[in-house]
This record gives structure tokens, sequence and C-alpha cells, in this order.
């Protein structure tokens, strides 16, 4: 692994680890500066108002990056034919929070393209709340010599797999 590649990673690892709960209030922050992620919590004020449990992860797989995004909705929103495009634009949210995160971190920017569609899991807890998680898959630029996780050496496979055999062989 090159050193640009493990300054990407950490970079965007340090950008995630920057949008806990607090970061976004100027008073909170080890900088003193406020820092949005978009996401519902960050509304209203913590000590008076009910407060909406969302938040956000990620995980690296070779050249990708996971945003799961995650919230307590209530069961009435799952009809609402725009929830899956509130959802999305949660994800979306989360993805400009973090490219700009990088960029104030490290100096230099990071583009993350989108991969498919983002997959949704609703799941209902009681007869009022329920619990929203989903995923979505972005392509990292910058990192040029992974190879994507699903290609893999064919040859070295069958070689080992040959190998594997012929060691079990005289246990037979």
């Amino acid at each position: 692994m090159s050193s640009n590649t493990l300054e990407i990673i950490q970079g965007l690892a340090q950008a995630a680890a920057n949008g806990y709960d607090g970061a976004h209030d100027e008073r909170y922050s080890l900088d003193g500066k406020e820092h949005k992620t978009g996401l519902n919590r960050e509304e209203g004020r913590p000590l008076i108002d009910k407060r909406v449990n969302d938040g956000f992860a990620v995980r690296f797989s070779a050249n990708t990056i996971c945003i799961t995004y995650q919230s307590d909705v209530p069961l009435k929103s799952a009809s609402d034919p725009k929830f899956e495009q509130d959802v999305e634009r949660m994800l979306n949210e989360v993805k400009k929070f973090l490219q700009k995160e990088y960029k104030s971190i490290t100096g230099n920017s990071v583009t993350l393209t989108k991969q498919g569609e983002p997959l949704l899991n609703f799941i209902s807890l009681s007869r009022v709340r329920s619990f929203v998680k989903a995923h979505q898959y972005y392509k990292i630029s910058g990192l040029k010599d992974i190879d994507p996780i699903f290609e893999s050496n064919r040859a070295a496979d069958q070689h080992a797999m040959k190998k594997f055999l012929a060691s079990t062989k005289k246990y037979q």
C-alpha cells in the first residue's frame, strides 16, 4: 500500500471521526469551529427539544467506502412517498460532509463516486417506532494501487486449491 493510499484512508477516517455528536456546536468542538454534518440531530437545542436519534458510520473495502446512515423514525413516515428520497438525501449530506472535512484536514480534495443504488432496511420496533438503516457504496478517487476486492487471481487460487488437495490425500 502506498503512502498516498494510506493518507487518503486516514484522512477520510478522521473526517468521519469529526462527525461525532456535539461536533456541530462550536462550544463543544476542539478547534472552536462548527462542523455541521447535515444530520437531523443537529436541529434544535439538546436540553430543551426532543432529540432525534440518527448518525452515520463508514467502512473501507479495497477502493470503496461504505457510508451507513441510521435513524429512529415514526412508523407513519414509512408510508410517505418521499421517505426513500429523504434517506438518500441524508446519505448525500454525509458524503458532502466527509469531502468538506477531508479537505479541511488534509488540504487536498477527494471525490466519492456513487456505486449503484442505496440499500434501505426498515425495521418496525413497535406500533409507533421504527428504525431505518441505509448503506451506500462510493468509489474513492485517488486509490490507484488497490485491486478491487472482487477480482481474484484465478491461477493463484487454483494453485492453492491443488496444493491443499494434495496435502489432504496423505491422510485418507
